[in-house]
């Protein structure tokens, strides 16, 4: 008689890639942990102070919500739900910000997004009349890795308002300390 062996996760009914995904986790955790942290070091002397603190304060906040799992458990179709949602939604308003300049004698650029602008179309003319109609004219092209930091950082400000709405429920219940 052959006895089946089972791993502790396959015991309890869990899937075999779950430790995959706790490190794909952990190691995205670590690095925007990492990424909020120095992202916030190095834009302090800049002139949009404020905008890049807060979204420093997003990456790093929810570096550490994934790097402590055990500490607040957050219910998975909402967390996934709003994360979605809050990715798609906040990209696509920054879309809506959109920035134009003309750079040097006859240059027009516009850009796309916020906080970092991912879609840009410019042109470069003998006047700036005709710089800003190339401009407007031309293909938009889009920074994949703005994008997807913008897409990143959109879902973490989702799974934020997800554990405060889990921080008020769990707390609200409670006596106050006296």
């Amino acid at each position: 008689m052959v006895e089946e062996v089972r791993t502790t996760d396959q015991a309890r009914g869990g899937a075999p890639w779950r430790p995959v995904v706790r490190l794909l986790r952990w190691l995205l955790g670590a690095a925007t942990l990492v990424g909020g942290l120095t992202w916030g070091l190095l834009n302090m002397p800049v002139p949009h102070r404020v905008l890049d603190l807060v979204v420093a304060g997003v990456l790093a906040a929810g570096g550490l919500v994934l790097l402590m799992p055990h500490r607040i458990q957050l219910p998975r179709r909402a967390t996934t739900l709003a994360v979605v949602l809050a990715a798609l939604a906040g990209t696509g308003a920054g879309a809506l910000a959109a920035e134009e300049q003309g750079r040097g004698m006859y240059t027009h650029i516009e850009n796309r997004g916020w906080p970092l602008d991912w879609a840009q179309r410019g042109a470069v003319a003998a006047d700036p009349d005709t710089a800003r109609r190339l401009a407007q004219s031309s293909n938009w092209t889009v920074d994949l890795l703005s994008l997807g930091t913008n897409l990143l950082l959109w879902a973490y400000a989702g799974m934020l308002l997800v554990v405060i709405a889990v921080l008020v429920r769990r707390y609200r219940g409670r006596p106050a300390a006296r």
